[in-house]
Protein backbone atom coordinates (compact mmCIF):
# COMPACT_ATOMS: atom_id res chain seq x y z
CA UNK A 1 0.00 0.00 0.00
CA UNK A 2 1.72 3.42 -1.02
CA UNK A 3 2.68 5.45 2.18
CA UNK A 4 2.79 8.98 2.81
CA UNK A 5 5.10 10.88 5.07
CA UNK A 6 7.46 13.73 5.35
CA UNK A 7 9.84 12.50 2.14
CA UNK A 8 5.97 12.36 0.57
CA UNK A 9 4.25 9.96 -1.52
CA UNK A 10 5.82 6.40 -1.79
CA UNK A 11 4.58 3.31 -2.99
CA UNK A 12 4.66 0.63 -5.83
CA UNK A 13 3.09 2.11 -9.50
CA UNK A 14 0.81 -0.35 -9.23
CA UNK A 15 -0.69 1.55 -5.92
CA UNK A 16 0.19 5.28 -7.12
CA UNK A 17 -3.50 5.03 -9.02
CA UNK A 18 -4.42 8.30 -9.81
CA UNK A 19 -7.92 7.93 -7.33
CA UNK A 20 -4.66 8.16 -5.10
CA UNK A 21 -2.46 10.66 -6.28
CA UNK A 22 -5.33 13.28 -6.52
CA UNK A 23 -6.63 13.03 -3.30
CA UNK A 24 -2.89 13.41 -1.83
CA UNK A 25 -2.89 16.59 -4.41
CA UNK A 26 -6.25 17.77 -2.96
CA UNK A 27 -4.90 17.10 0.70
CA UNK A 28 -1.84 18.76 0.66
CA UNK A 29 -3.38 21.62 -1.24
CA UNK A 30 -6.11 22.40 0.90
CA UNK A 31 -4.11 21.39 4.25
CA UNK A 32 -2.18 24.86 2.71
CA UNK A 33 -5.26 26.71 2.17
CA UNK A 34 -5.56 26.74 6.11
CA UNK A 35 -1.96 28.02 6.41
CA UNK A 36 -2.83 31.20 4.15
CA UNK A 37 -0.39 29.53 1.42
CA UNK A 38 -3.02 28.24 -1.20
CA UNK A 39 -5.87 29.93 -2.82
CA UNK A 40 -8.06 29.33 -5.79
CA UNK A 41 -6.00 30.89 -8.87
CA UNK A 42 -2.84 30.00 -6.66
CA UNK A 43 0.41 28.54 -9.09
CA UNK A 44 1.11 25.33 -8.15
CA UNK A 45 5.26 24.08 -10.33
CA UNK A 46 5.30 20.52 -11.10
CA UNK A 47 8.04 18.77 -12.51
CA UNK A 48 9.52 14.61 -12.78
CA UNK A 49 12.20 12.41 -12.93
CA UNK A 50 13.01 10.11 -16.45
CA UNK A 51 10.92 7.12 -14.93
CA UNK A 52 8.40 5.49 -17.25
CA UNK A 53 5.86 5.69 -14.73
CA UNK A 54 6.20 9.54 -13.91
CA UNK A 55 4.41 10.48 -16.74
CA UNK A 56 1.06 9.03 -15.87
CA UNK A 57 2.06 10.66 -12.78
CA UNK A 58 2.22 14.04 -13.53
CA UNK A 59 -0.72 13.83 -15.61
CA UNK A 60 -2.92 13.04 -12.09
CA UNK A 61 -1.31 15.37 -10.00
CA UNK A 62 -1.84 18.36 -12.66
CA UNK A 63 -5.37 17.25 -12.38
CA UNK A 64 -5.73 17.07 -8.95
CA UNK A 65 -4.03 20.67 -8.98
CA UNK A 66 -7.22 21.86 -11.46
CA UNK A 67 -9.44 20.31 -9.51
CA UNK A 68 -8.62 22.04 -6.11
CA UNK A 69 -8.34 25.62 -8.15
CA UNK A 70 -5.22 25.86 -8.36
CA UNK A 71 -2.89 27.04 -11.43
CA UNK A 72 -0.66 24.40 -12.30
CA UNK A 73 3.07 25.33 -14.04
CA UNK A 74 4.86 22.28 -15.72
CA UNK A 75 8.36 22.73 -15.39
CA UNK A 76 9.77 19.58 -16.93
CA UNK A 77 12.35 16.82 -16.01
CA UNK A 78 14.25 18.73 -14.08
CA UNK A 79 15.90 17.56 -10.67
CA UNK A 80 14.13 17.92 -7.12
CA UNK A 81 15.89 21.30 -5.57
CA UNK A 82 15.98 22.62 -8.79
CA UNK A 83 12.47 22.42 -8.50
CA UNK A 84 12.45 23.42 -4.91
CA UNK A 85 14.41 26.34 -5.49
CA UNK A 86 11.77 27.52 -8.38
CA UNK A 87 9.03 27.18 -5.86
CA UNK A 88 11.04 29.03 -2.89
CA UNK A 89 11.93 31.88 -4.84
CA UNK A 90 8.76 32.23 -6.46
CA UNK A 91 6.58 31.68 -3.18
CA UNK A 92 4.57 29.38 -4.90
CA UNK A 93 4.33 25.46 -3.36
CA UNK A 94 5.41 22.53 -5.54
CA UNK A 95 5.35 18.63 -6.23
CA UNK A 96 7.73 16.43 -7.89
CA UNK A 97 6.89 13.32 -8.89
CA UNK A 98 9.69 11.06 -7.88
CA UNK A 99 11.07 7.78 -6.70
CA UNK A 100 14.23 9.58 -6.09
CA UNK A 101 16.87 5.94 -5.14
CA UNK A 102 14.62 3.40 -4.75
CA UNK A 103 13.78 0.61 -6.98
CA UNK A 104 12.04 0.89 -10.57
CA UNK A 105 8.74 -0.92 -9.37
CA UNK A 106 8.18 2.21 -7.23
CA UNK A 107 7.63 5.67 -7.09
CA UNK A 108 6.09 8.40 -5.32
CA UNK A 109 5.75 12.33 -5.17
CA UNK A 110 7.77 15.18 -2.90
CA UNK A 111 5.53 18.11 -2.29
CA UNK A 112 7.46 21.41 -0.94
CA UNK A 113 5.36 24.36 0.91
CA UNK A 114 5.69 27.35 -0.94
CA UNK A 115 9.38 28.31 1.31
CA UNK A 116 10.29 24.91 2.67
CA UNK A 117 10.22 21.33 2.76
CA UNK A 118 7.09 19.57 4.27
CA UNK A 119 7.57 19.12 8.54
CA UNK A 120 6.44 16.47 10.74
CA UNK A 121 3.41 18.45 11.66
CA UNK A 122 2.59 19.22 8.18
CA UNK A 123 2.61 15.17 7.43
CA UNK A 124 -0.03 14.82 10.02
CA UNK A 125 -2.31 17.38 8.60
CA UNK A 126 -1.85 16.48 4.96
CA UNK A 127 -2.99 13.13 6.29
CA UNK A 128 -6.09 14.64 8.35
CA UNK A 129 -7.03 16.22 5.39
CA UNK A 130 -6.87 13.40 3.30
CA UNK A 131 -10.93 13.25 1.29
CA UNK A 132 -12.77 9.71 0.49
CA UNK A 133 -11.91 8.96 -3.26
CA UNK A 134 -15.08 9.64 -5.43
CA UNK A 135 -16.34 7.00 -7.22
CA UNK A 136 -18.23 9.12 -10.55
CA UNK A 137 -14.56 10.49 -11.02
CA UNK A 138 -12.76 7.45 -11.46
CA UNK A 139 -12.74 3.28 -12.79
CA UNK A 140 -12.97 0.80 -10.60
CA UNK A 141 -9.40 0.38 -11.05
CA UNK A 142 -8.87 4.14 -9.70
CA UNK A 143 -7.83 5.34 -13.08
CA UNK A 144 -9.66 8.82 -14.19
CA UNK A 145 -12.19 8.41 -16.68
CA UNK A 146 -11.09 11.89 -18.27
CA UNK A 147 -7.37 13.22 -17.75
CA UNK A 148 -5.62 16.30 -18.96
CA UNK A 149 -1.84 16.08 -21.07
CA UNK A 150 0.90 18.01 -19.95
CA UNK A 151 1.88 20.93 -21.86
CA UNK A 152 5.23 21.66 -22.85
CA UNK A 153 7.93 22.44 -20.32
CA UNK A 154 9.15 25.54 -19.15
CA UNK A 155 12.21 25.88 -18.88
CA UNK A 156 12.87 29.08 -15.95
CA UNK A 157 12.77 26.54 -13.51
CA UNK A 158 16.31 24.90 -14.49
CA UNK A 159 17.37 27.99 -15.88
CA UNK A 160 17.29 29.55 -12.54
CA UNK A 161 18.81 26.83 -11.02
CA UNK A 162 21.64 26.85 -13.27
CA UNK A 163 22.40 30.49 -12.48
CA UNK A 164 22.19 29.46 -9.28
CA UNK A 165 25.86 28.06 -9.50
CA UNK A 166 27.21 29.95 -12.51
CA UNK A 167 27.03 33.39 -10.43
CA UNK A 168 28.32 32.07 -7.73
CA UNK A 169 31.04 29.97 -8.91
CA UNK A 170 32.06 32.59 -11.63
CA UNK A 171 35.07 32.31 -14.39
CA UNK A 172 36.74 29.52 -15.48
CA UNK A 173 38.03 28.04 -12.61
CA UNK A 174 37.97 23.87 -14.05
CA UNK A 175 40.31 24.91 -17.43
CA UNK A 176 42.43 22.40 -18.33
CA UNK A 177 40.35 19.92 -15.97
CA UNK A 178 39.21 16.34 -17.62
CA UNK A 179 35.91 15.23 -15.63
CA UNK A 180 33.58 12.54 -16.36
CA UNK A 181 29.81 12.42 -16.47
CA UNK A 182 28.30 9.09 -15.06
CA UNK A 183 24.85 10.25 -16.85
CA UNK A 184 22.74 6.84 -16.36
CA UNK A 185 19.04 7.72 -16.04
CA UNK A 186 19.74 10.74 -13.70
CA UNK A 187 17.72 13.53 -14.20
CA UNK A 188 20.54 15.98 -14.13
CA UNK A 189 22.52 14.02 -17.00
CA UNK A 190 22.50 17.08 -19.02
CA UNK A 191 22.91 20.11 -16.90
CA UNK A 192 26.23 18.73 -14.90
CA UNK A 193 28.34 18.64 -18.55
CA UNK A 194 26.55 22.29 -18.87
CA UNK A 195 27.82 23.28 -15.57
CA UNK A 196 31.14 21.61 -15.75
CA UNK A 197 32.08 23.02 -19.61
CA UNK A 198 30.79 26.53 -18.08
CA UNK A 199 33.04 26.30 -15.86
CA UNK A 200 36.06 25.29 -18.38
CA UNK A 201 36.22 21.26 -18.06
CA UNK A 202 36.54 19.00 -20.50
CA UNK A 203 33.60 16.57 -19.81
CA UNK A 204 33.27 12.52 -21.40
CA UNK A 205 29.82 11.67 -21.58
CA UNK A 206 29.40 8.15 -19.81
CA UNK A 207 26.88 5.13 -19.31
CA UNK A 208 23.49 6.77 -20.44
CA UNK A 209 20.77 4.64 -20.16
CA UNK A 210 17.39 4.93 -21.35
CA UNK A 211 16.44 2.35 -18.61
CA UNK A 212 15.88 3.38 -15.24
CA UNK A 213 18.52 2.35 -12.94
CA UNK A 214 18.01 3.20 -9.65
CA UNK A 215 21.12 4.71 -8.00
CA UNK A 216 21.09 4.52 -3.76
CA UNK A 217 24.10 6.76 -2.50
CA UNK A 218 24.30 4.64 0.56
CA UNK A 219 24.55 1.69 -1.25
CA UNK A 220 26.67 1.64 -4.47
CA UNK A 221 25.68 -1.13 -6.71
CA UNK A 222 29.64 -3.13 -7.19
CA UNK A 223 29.38 -2.53 -10.84
CA UNK A 224 29.20 1.06 -10.16
CA UNK A 225 32.54 0.82 -8.09
CA UNK A 226 34.16 -1.17 -11.01
CA UNK A 227 33.01 1.55 -13.65
CA UNK A 228 34.28 4.47 -12.03
CA UNK A 229 38.16 2.78 -11.49
CA UNK A 230 37.65 1.40 -15.13
CA UNK A 231 36.21 4.73 -16.10
CA UNK A 232 38.79 6.97 -14.67
CA UNK A 233 41.65 4.75 -16.21
CA UNK A 234 41.03 4.40 -19.66
CA UNK A 235 39.99 8.32 -19.80
CA UNK A 236 42.56 9.66 -18.07
CA UNK A 237 39.60 11.26 -15.68
CA UNK A 238 40.69 13.61 -12.42
CA UNK A 239 37.21 13.48 -11.40
CA UNK A 240 33.82 11.18 -12.04
CA UNK A 241 30.21 12.76 -11.50
CA UNK A 242 26.73 11.57 -11.04
CA UNK A 243 23.49 11.91 -8.84
CA UNK A 244 20.80 9.70 -7.62
CA UNK A 245 17.51 9.57 -10.28
CA UNK A 246 16.22 13.30 -8.78
CA UNK A 247 19.63 14.68 -8.51
CA UNK A 248 19.26 15.43 -4.54
CA UNK A 249 21.75 13.35 -3.84
CA UNK A 250 25.75 13.49 -5.01
CA UNK A 251 27.86 11.14 -6.28
CA UNK A 252 31.56 12.12 -6.87
CA UNK A 253 34.75 9.91 -7.40
CA UNK A 254 38.40 11.24 -7.48
CA UNK A 255 41.40 10.70 -9.70
CA UNK A 256 41.69 7.18 -8.30
CA UNK A 257 38.07 6.14 -9.09
CA UNK A 258 36.54 5.60 -5.60
CA UNK A 259 33.02 7.07 -4.81
CA UNK A 260 33.15 9.57 -1.56
CA UNK A 261 30.67 8.85 1.01
CA UNK A 262 28.41 11.68 0.92
CA UNK A 263 29.54 12.74 4.86
CA UNK A 264 33.10 12.89 3.56
CA UNK A 265 31.77 15.25 0.96
CA UNK A 266 29.56 17.00 3.37
CA UNK A 267 32.26 17.75 5.84
CA UNK A 268 34.46 19.40 3.03
CA UNK A 269 32.19 21.55 1.20
CA UNK A 270 30.89 22.69 5.20
CA UNK A 271 34.67 23.66 5.63
CA UNK A 272 35.40 25.21 1.84
CA UNK A 273 32.29 27.54 2.27
CA UNK A 274 32.82 28.68 5.89
CA UNK A 275 30.33 27.91 8.74
CA UNK A 276 29.44 28.28 11.71
CA UNK A 277 27.34 25.79 12.38
CA UNK A 278 26.60 22.19 10.83
CA UNK A 279 23.73 20.41 11.42
CA UNK A 280 23.91 16.07 10.13
CA UNK A 281 22.11 13.54 11.27
CA UNK A 282 23.53 10.68 13.45
CA UNK A 283 24.32 8.45 10.84
CA UNK A 284 27.15 10.37 9.35
CA UNK A 285 30.92 10.21 9.85
CA UNK A 286 31.93 11.44 13.45
CA UNK A 287 34.87 12.99 11.80
CA UNK A 288 32.45 16.10 11.99
CA UNK A 289 33.25 17.14 15.62
CA UNK A 290 36.74 15.43 15.59
CA UNK A 291 38.15 17.89 12.97
CA UNK A 292 37.74 20.91 15.00
CA UNK A 293 36.91 22.92 12.27
CA UNK A 294 33.19 24.11 12.96
CA UNK A 295 32.46 26.43 16.29
CA UNK A 296 28.90 24.94 16.39
CA UNK A 297 27.37 21.01 15.34
CA UNK A 298 24.10 19.57 16.00
CA UNK A 299 23.62 15.67 15.29
CA UNK A 300 19.78 14.84 14.58
CA UNK A 301 17.42 12.11 13.82
CA UNK A 302 18.06 10.56 10.00
CA UNK A 303 15.98 12.46 7.16
CA UNK A 304 16.09 16.13 6.25
CA UNK A 305 12.91 17.88 7.94
CA UNK A 306 14.75 16.92 11.41
CA UNK A 307 18.24 18.55 9.63
CA UNK A 308 16.16 21.67 8.17
CA UNK A 309 14.69 21.59 12.01
CA UNK A 310 18.10 21.64 13.11
CA UNK A 311 19.65 24.27 10.99
CA UNK A 312 16.49 26.53 12.30
CA UNK A 313 17.81 25.96 15.94
CA UNK A 314 21.07 27.15 15.12
CA UNK A 315 19.97 30.09 13.14
CA UNK A 316 18.08 30.86 16.24
CA UNK A 317 20.82 30.99 18.44
CA UNK A 318 22.82 33.54 16.54
CA UNK A 319 25.10 31.43 13.99
CA UNK A 320 25.29 33.24 10.60
CA UNK A 321 26.32 30.56 7.69
CA UNK A 322 24.09 27.42 8.90
CA UNK A 323 24.47 24.47 6.78
CA UNK A 324 23.82 20.86 6.87
CA UNK A 325 24.17 17.24 4.75
CA UNK A 326 23.26 14.01 5.00
CA UNK A 327 24.98 10.88 5.02
CA UNK A 328 23.51 9.99 1.62
CA UNK A 329 25.14 13.03 0.28
CA UNK A 330 22.79 16.01 -0.26
CA UNK A 331 23.65 19.04 1.06
CA UNK A 332 21.18 21.78 2.42
CA UNK A 333 21.87 25.89 2.89
CA UNK A 334 20.15 27.77 5.47
CA UNK A 335 21.91 31.02 4.92
CA UNK A 336 22.68 33.65 2.31
CA UNK A 337 26.49 33.50 1.48
CA UNK A 338 27.69 36.74 0.51
CA UNK A 339 31.46 37.20 -1.04
CA UNK A 340 32.72 40.19 -2.68
CA UNK A 341 30.63 41.01 -6.09
CA UNK A 342 28.82 37.24 -5.60
CA UNK A 343 26.02 35.72 -3.59
CA UNK A 344 24.58 32.23 -3.08
CA UNK A 345 21.00 32.20 -1.93
CA UNK A 346 19.44 29.35 0.02
CA UNK A 347 18.60 26.08 -0.35
CA UNK A 348 16.81 24.27 2.47
CA UNK A 349 16.39 21.30 0.82
CA UNK A 350 18.53 18.27 -0.62
CA UNK A 351 21.07 19.32 -3.06
CA UNK A 352 23.50 17.22 -5.26
CA UNK A 353 25.14 20.11 -7.23
CA UNK A 354 26.85 22.86 -4.81
CA UNK A 355 28.83 19.92 -3.15
CA UNK A 356 30.67 18.27 -6.01
CA UNK A 357 31.40 21.82 -7.52
CA UNK A 358 32.81 23.59 -4.38
CA UNK A 359 35.11 20.02 -4.07
CA UNK A 360 36.39 19.98 -7.87
CA UNK A 361 37.10 23.98 -7.98
CA UNK A 362 38.36 24.02 -4.35
CA UNK A 363 41.18 20.93 -5.75
CA UNK A 364 41.54 23.29 -8.86
CA UNK A 365 42.34 26.56 -7.22
CA UNK A 366 44.88 24.26 -4.95
CA UNK A 367 46.48 23.00 -8.01
CA UNK A 368 46.08 19.33 -6.48
CA UNK A 369 44.47 16.10 -7.24
CA UNK A 370 41.11 15.78 -5.66
CA UNK A 371 42.09 12.95 -3.44
CA UNK A 372 43.92 15.38 -1.51
CA UNK A 373 41.09 17.13 0.10
CA UNK A 374 40.21 14.09 2.08
CA UNK A 375 43.84 13.63 3.24
CA UNK A 376 42.72 16.66 5.36
CA UNK A 377 39.76 14.91 6.84
CA UNK A 378 39.64 12.79 10.20
CA UNK A 379 40.45 9.37 9.45
CA UNK A 380 37.64 7.75 9.73
CA UNK A 381 35.39 5.90 7.77
CA UNK A 382 31.84 4.85 7.06
CA UNK A 383 30.21 2.12 4.49
CA UNK A 384 26.28 1.13 4.68
CA UNK A 385 24.18 -1.06 3.00
CA UNK A 386 20.58 -2.42 2.90
CA UNK A 387 18.47 -5.51 2.58
CA UNK A 388 15.86 -5.05 0.56
CA UNK A 389 12.21 -6.07 0.19
CA UNK A 390 12.44 -6.56 4.18
CA UNK A 391 9.08 -5.33 5.74
CA UNK A 392 8.89 -2.22 8.14
CA UNK A 393 7.28 -4.15 10.98
CA UNK A 394 9.73 -6.71 10.44
CA UNK A 395 12.61 -4.50 10.63
CA UNK A 396 11.19 -2.85 14.09
CA UNK A 397 9.86 -5.97 15.83
CA UNK A 398 13.67 -7.34 15.31
CA UNK A 399 15.21 -4.23 16.49
CA UNK A 400 12.73 -3.94 19.44
CA UNK A 401 14.76 -6.63 21.54
CA UNK A 402 17.60 -4.06 21.80
CA UNK A 403 15.45 -1.24 22.68
CA UNK A 404 13.79 -2.74 25.75
CA UNK A 405 14.77 -0.50 29.16
CA UNK A 406 16.11 1.99 27.14
CA UNK A 407 18.71 0.02 25.36
CA UNK A 408 19.85 -3.93 26.19
CA UNK A 409 23.41 -3.97 24.82
CA UNK A 410 23.68 -7.94 26.02
CA UNK A 411 20.80 -8.89 23.64
CA UNK A 412 22.86 -6.76 20.88
CA UNK A 413 25.95 -8.30 21.24
CA UNK A 414 24.57 -11.79 21.81
CA UNK A 415 23.38 -11.53 18.33
CA UNK A 416 26.24 -9.74 16.43
CA UNK A 417 28.97 -12.05 18.59
CA UNK A 418 31.57 -13.32 16.24
CA UNK A 419 32.15 -9.54 14.66
CA UNK A 420 34.87 -8.67 16.46
CA UNK A 421 32.04 -6.09 17.83
CA UNK A 422 31.73 -5.62 21.82
CA UNK A 423 29.38 -2.69 22.14
CA UNK A 424 29.84 -0.48 25.02
CA UNK A 425 27.29 2.37 24.51
CA UNK A 426 23.91 2.83 22.50
CA UNK A 427 22.07 4.97 21.03
CA UNK A 428 18.48 4.83 19.73
CA UNK A 429 18.17 8.20 19.02
CA UNK A 430 17.12 6.78 15.58
CA UNK A 431 17.22 3.25 14.94
CA UNK A 432 20.00 1.67 17.32
CA UNK A 433 23.13 2.58 16.88
CA UNK A 434 25.80 1.37 19.22
CA UNK A 435 29.58 2.15 19.76
CA UNK A 436 32.27 -0.40 20.41
CA UNK A 437 34.99 -0.79 22.51
CA UNK A 438 37.38 -0.42 19.84
CA UNK A 439 35.48 2.79 18.77
CA UNK A 440 33.64 1.54 16.00
CA UNK A 441 29.87 1.78 15.41
CA UNK A 442 26.90 -0.58 14.07
CA UNK A 443 23.80 1.06 13.41
CA UNK A 444 20.76 -0.40 12.55
CA UNK A 445 17.62 1.40 11.09
CA UNK A 446 14.53 0.56 9.09
CA UNK A 447 14.16 2.86 6.30
CA UNK A 448 11.64 5.38 6.24
CA UNK A 449 10.90 5.35 2.67
CA UNK A 450 11.27 1.55 1.42
CA UNK A 451 10.55 -1.51 2.79
CA UNK A 452 14.20 -2.25 3.46
CA UNK A 453 16.56 -2.86 6.78
CA UNK A 454 19.74 -0.38 6.63
CA UNK A 455 22.85 -0.80 8.47
CA UNK A 456 25.81 1.93 8.62
CA UNK A 457 29.16 1.16 9.93
CA UNK A 458 31.89 3.34 11.15
CA UNK A 459 35.49 2.39 11.78
CA UNK A 460 39.27 3.72 11.88
CA UNK A 461 40.21 2.13 8.20
CA UNK A 462 38.41 1.91 5.07
CA UNK A 463 39.27 -2.28 5.09
CA UNK A 464 37.84 -2.48 8.56
CA UNK A 465 34.66 -0.90 7.63
CA UNK A 466 34.13 -2.72 4.78
CA UNK A 467 34.80 -5.95 6.30
CA UNK A 468 32.58 -5.07 9.41
CA UNK A 469 29.70 -4.11 7.14
CA UNK A 470 29.85 -7.42 5.05
CA UNK A 471 29.92 -9.27 8.09
CA UNK A 472 26.48 -7.49 9.60
CA UNK A 473 24.82 -7.72 6.35
CA UNK A 474 25.43 -11.65 6.28
CA UNK A 475 23.71 -11.68 9.75
CA UNK A 476 21.22 -9.40 8.68
CA UNK A 477 20.25 -11.35 5.54
CA UNK A 478 20.08 -14.34 7.72
CA UNK A 479 17.10 -12.88 9.54
CA UNK A 480 15.24 -12.35 6.32
CA UNK A 481 14.78 -15.94 5.78
CA UNK A 482 13.32 -16.33 9.25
Amino acid sequence: MAAFGTSGLRGLVTELTDAVVLGYVSAFLGYLQTLGEFAPGAEVFLAGDLRPSTSAILEAAWQGVLEAGGTPRYLGRIPSPALAFAGFQAGVSSLMVTGSHIPFDRNGIKFNRPKAELSKADEAGILRALPSPDPEKFTPAGALRQRSQLPDAEEFGLDQYRRRYLDFFVGQPLRNWRIGVYQHSGVARDLLPELLQALGAETVLLGRSEKFVPMDTEALRPEDRILAERWVAEHGLQALLSTDGDADRPMLADETGAWWRGDQLGQICAALLGTDGVVTPISSNTGLERSGKFPRTLRTRIGSPYVIAGMDQLLAEGCARVMGYEANGGFLLASTLREVGRRLEPLPTRDAILPMLAALIAAAQAGAPLSSLLQELPQRYTSSDRVQNFPTERSRELLSRYQEEGGNLAAFDEDFSGLGFVGTAMDLTDGVRVQSDADEILHLRPSGNAPELRCYVEAATAERADALLAAAMQRLHSWKSV
